[in-house]
């Protein structure tokens, strides 16, 4: 079912490493621009891609990628495009794992049986809904697993051991550990209490633990990939993308470089550090 996301974090380990996983925006700033920088993730070395839905309400997201998601929308960005997308990446790409990660609302809309249907056949391997919580399964997740295609749930520090069974109970995929408490790029993690979260959580499930929010750089990467089976990085992917536009918010010759060339420092810290015993 999940078949490129379990290969992803399988080629991880081979190599005792965790696995990196980068963030985007759909259609940001515009859909060329977002399309080159999406074929170029894998080759500057992510493993799994988190492509972002765009919606107008983004309650769990900072003013970075909340502000993506405004240029995208701005720029015609639509769920069916996002798709469309996807599709557009597996003529060249067909190993990198890729993830929607947004609001259900767009999906709703769109309608959860074609949704489900259209984004298995564009190639997308699993979902991160984030206002969709498990006594709501029966809305998209089961939908979704019964479709082939994987629910990703996200934990977090006030996620305790008596609610964690309920969040991990029809996981799939990986488990997206947060953290921080509050919105994506707020703050930096401490390293260690986000290895020792991550290892509360393996206890309860055999699926691999990627932290992501607060990871900014190739020091952060590794200091996170040390303790985790996989990192995620986004809001400082979207931070670069926002420097490299022009006056009018507009893409340059700089801003799909500006994307990738990150992602290859940041795919180095994850790689520059070997996996500890414990994770």
């Amino acid at each position: 079912m999940t078949d490129r996301i379990t290969a992803a974090f399988a080629r991880a380990r081979a190599e005792n490493r965790a696995a990196f996983v980068t963030y985007v925006m759909a259609g940001d700033p515009d859909r060329e621009t977002a399309r080159a920088i999406l074929k170029g993730l894998p080759k500057a070395g992510a493993d799994i891609i988190e492509f972002g839905m765009p919606f107008t309400d983004p309650m769990a997201d900072g003013p970075s990628i909340q502000a993506a998601g405004l240029r995208a929308l701005k720029a015609g960005q639509s769920l069916k495009k996002t798709l469309e997308d996807v599709a557009e990446l597996r003529k060249t790409n067909d190993s990198v794992g890729v993830v929607l990660m947004g609001y259900y609302n767009p999906i709703y809309i769109y309608g959860v049986e074609k949704f489900l249907a259209d984004a298995k056949a564009a190639g997308v391997d699993g979902l991160i809904v984030v206002d969709l919580p498990p006594e709501e399964d029966e809305e998209l997740c089961l939908p979704a697993l019964k479709a082939g295609v994987a629910f990703i749930r996200l934990a977090t520090p006030t996620t305790d051991d008596k609610r964690l069974p309920a969040v991990l109970k029809n996981t799939s995929g990986f488990v997206y550990y947060v953290s921080i408490t509050g919105i994506t790029g707020a703050a930096t993690p401490d390293f260690n209490v986000t290895a020792n979260a991550v290892a509360r959580i393996k206890r309860h499930t055999a699926l691999p633990v990627v932290v992501g929010f607060g990871v900014k750089n190739a020091q952060h990467a590794a200091a996170v990939a040390r303790g985790a089976d996989g990192v995620v990085v986004g809001t400082a992917l979207i931070d670069a993308l926002k420097a490299s536009l022009d006056a009018e918010g507009k893409a340059t010759e700089k801003t799909v470089s500006a994307v990738t060339d990150l992602v290859s420092q940041l795919a180095a810290g994850v790689r520059s550090a070997p996996k500890s015993a414990a994770a």
